[in-house]
């Protein structure tokens, strides 16, 4: 168990994840722009109706836009401010772009749409999010997976959370379980919240020993839900809100996670219903194992995130070159 924490600290370091950003930006823009054919003719015709149906997940745009609208131009992105981990991965696949398109950002938790397309991390799932297009942004911090080697019937009947508690819809859900025999929850920061339900840290791996994993929205979405879904735990939420490049609106309910009320009355009974019936809460798990395995493969991923920009100078009249436009 050391070992593998020692591993998973090493695979999320940023010191290493920065480096190899700086070393890619001494490479001249131009050999990445002249490899950008070369990428996309990656694109195989087994693969094709599966990326082009993520690519326009992503990316809804339908109608042309005109340019002169737009915020910045892709040589000015590392003047940005805001967090650097968005600048590194806008610039990832960006420079495979003439530096003189143009494009506006909402960098952050974002939880609206904007009034011009925008490309952004997170987006409200209900309503029309056509101008929010996603890219996969602060994916150092979002994107990582796991191998757990623990089988869902070795672990506890509980439910383990660990937070930081500010939001009100937070408090609310400690305000009711914290004490509950069937919840190990705790509040990690002391500046909000309440400090009654402080309790320390816990590892990742050592989330890894609770049976369910309480994965409730921040900000925007809920940041550990990509990887508990790739564990032999089961994520436990309400149906979510907010959206990023792991598509969470295709997320079935009861099918890739344990669905509990927005109010989250109903929780103590789902979670004993689950106890109670192990064969289907290993069907879960297996459901939501398989979902994020398509999130797993860099070369496609790599590809997929090209087209959306793609398909986004295409959409912003700034290129005709759009390889899925039929």
């Amino acid at each position: 168990m050391v070992f593998q924490e020692f591993v998973h600290k090493i695979r999320r370091n940023k010191v290493f994840y920065y480096a190899k950003h700086y070393l890619q930006q001494a490479v001249p823009s131009s050999l990445y722009r002249r490899t950008l054919p070369v990428k996309i003719a990656s694109l195989k015709n087994s693969d094709r109706e599966y990326i082009k149906q993520r690519v326009n997940y992503y990316n809804k745009l339908k109608i042309h836009n005109q340019p002169d609208e737009l915020e910045y131009l892709l040589k000015d992105i590392s003047s940005i401010k805001t967090n650097s981990a968005y600048r590194v991965d806008t610039l990832e696949y960006s420079r495979y772009f003439n530096p003189n398109f143009k494009a506006s950002f909402l960098f952050g938790d974002v939880t609206t749409v904007g009034d011009v397309p925008s490309i952004q991390k997170s987006r409200p799932i209900e309503g029309d999010n056509t101008n929010a297009v996603l890219l996969k942004l602060d994916k150092k911090r979002h994107f990582f997976f796991l191998k757990d080697r623990k089988k869902f019937s070795e672990k506890k009947d509980m439910l383990i959370g660990r937070a930081h508690i500010s939001q009100p819809h937070r408090m609310r859900f400690m305000e009711m379980y914290f004490d509950h025999p069937l919840c190990d929850l705790g509040q990690v920061n002391t500046n909000s919240g309440n400090l009654k339900w402080l309790k320390p840290r816990i590892s990742i791996l050592d989330h890894l020993d609770y049976k369910f994993i309480l994965s409730l929205e921040g900000n925007d979405v809920a940041t550990n839900l990509k990887w508990i879904m790739s564990s032999n735990s089961i994520a436990v939420m309400p149906k979510p809100k907010y959206e990023t490049w792991y598509m969470e609106g295709t997320l079935i309910p009861d099918f890739h996670y344990i669905q509990i009320k927005d109010d989250y009355s109903d929780l103590t009974e789902r979670l004993q219903y689950f106890i109670d019936h192990p064969e289907l809460a290993q069907a879960i798990i297996n459901n939501a194992n398989a979902y994020t395995k398509q999130f797993q493969n860099p070369a496609r991923e790599d590809l997929i995130s090209l087209l959306v920009l793609q398909k986004y100078f295409y959409y912003t009249s700034q290129t005709k070159e759009y390889v899925l436009a039929m």
